[in-house]
């Protein structure tokens, strides 16, 4: 099966997406990750103004399958959290990265990018 691994984005291994511009990363999981989960059910996230801390846990999320742990690409400061997914978590199985992203995030330290598996690197890791 061929997954979606947008260019654009940068990967963490456990399957999270970072999308950057302007010193913030909209963060959700990849199109693999919502695959594999299966319908996604219950999503759990952080509050604006969170700090998190690259590779910990930030929120979680559920499917009928499991549940899962969502990691952290990047440190820095909660700036938003998409709500929508609360009400419609069937938005991460729909479109993981657009209406499905999780949340937003200023950078505390944006070197912390190089760290991250490029959409190539990504797409080899799940093939």
């Amino acid at each position: 099966m061929n997954f979606d691994v947008p260019d654009d984005l940068r990967y963490l291994e456990s399957h999270e997406w970072a999308r950057v511009a302007d010193g913030t990363a909209r963060i959700g999981i990849s199109d693999f990750a919502q695959d594999e989960l299966g319908d996604i059910v219950f999503v759990e996230l952080p509050a604006e103004g969170d700090e998190i801390v690259r590779e910990d846990d930030f929120g979680v999320i559920e499917s009928i399958k499991a549940v899962s742990d969502l990691y952290a690409p990047v440190s820095g400061t909660v700036t938003a959290v998409n709500e929508a997914v609360f009400d419609a978590p069937e938005l991460v199985n729909e479109d993981p990265f657009g209406d499905g992203w999780l949340i937003e995030v200023e950078l505390s330290d944006e070197a912390e990018l190089d760290e991250l598996l490029t959409a190539e690197e990504y797409a080899d890791q799940i093939a």
